[in-house]
C-alpha cells in the first residue's frame, strides 16, 4: 500500500501544477497579453496578433492538460475498481476530464481554424461565442480541479 501513497502524492502534485497553470493563464497571462499596450506604452500588436500569441501558449499547455486528464482517468478508475468510491471525487474528476477534453479537442481546434481563416473571421459573433465558451470551460476546469485536489488531500490525510 505504500506505493499507492506515493502515487497519490504525485497525483495531488500534478493536480496542483495543472490548477496553477490554469489559474495563471486565466488570471495573469491572458489579461497581460490582451492588454499589452499598457505594458509597452503603445500598441505594437493588434488584438488578432495578441490572440495568436495566446493560442501558442495554450497549445503548449494543452499537452499538460491532456496528460493530466489521462492520469485522472487512470487514478480514479483504479479507485473505482478497488471500491474506493467517493461521489465528490467522481463528480469532480469527470468534470475535470470533460472540461480538459472540451478545451483541447473542441475549443482549441475551432479557434485555430478561425485564426487560420484570417483576422476578419476572429471578429465574427460565432468566434466570440466559441471564445466565450472556452473561457467558461476553463473556469469550470479550474473549479473542478480545485475540488478534486482538495478532496484527494482530505482523503489522503483522513487515512
Amino acid at each position: 500500500m505504500k506505493i499507492l501513497r506515493w502515487i497519490d502524492v504525485f497525483y495531488v502534485v500534478l493536480l496542483g501544477i495543472t490548477l496553477g497553470a490554469v489559474l495563471t493563464l486565466g488570471a495573469f497571462v491572458a489579461p497581460t497579453i490582451f492588454h499589452s499596450e499598457e505594458y509597452l506604452g503603445k500598441e505594437l500588436l493588434n488584438h488578432y496578433q495578441e490572440g495568436l500569441i495566446m493560442t501558442g501558449i495554450f497549445l503548449k499547455t494543452n499537452n499538460l492538460l491532456n496528460i493530466t486528464a489521462i492520469i485522472i482517468i487512470l487514478r480514479e478508475s483504479y479507485s473505482f475498481k478497488m471500491f474506493q468510491r467517493d461521489k465528490i471525487v467522481l463528480a469532480s474528476a469527470m468534470t475535470a476530464v470533460f472540461a480538459i477534453f472540451m478545451f483541447t479537442l473542441y475549443y482549441t481546434p475551432d479557434i485555430l481554424a478561425y485564426q487560420a481563416a484570417g483576422e476578419e473571421m476572429t471578429k465574427s459573433e460565432i468566434f466570440a461565442n466559441i471564445h466565450k465558451g472556452s473561457e467558461i470551460d476553463f473556469m469550470l476546469l479550474a473549479f473542478s480541479l480545485a475540488i478534486l485536489m482538495g478532496r484527494r488531500l482530505y482523503l489522503f490525510y483522513k487515512d
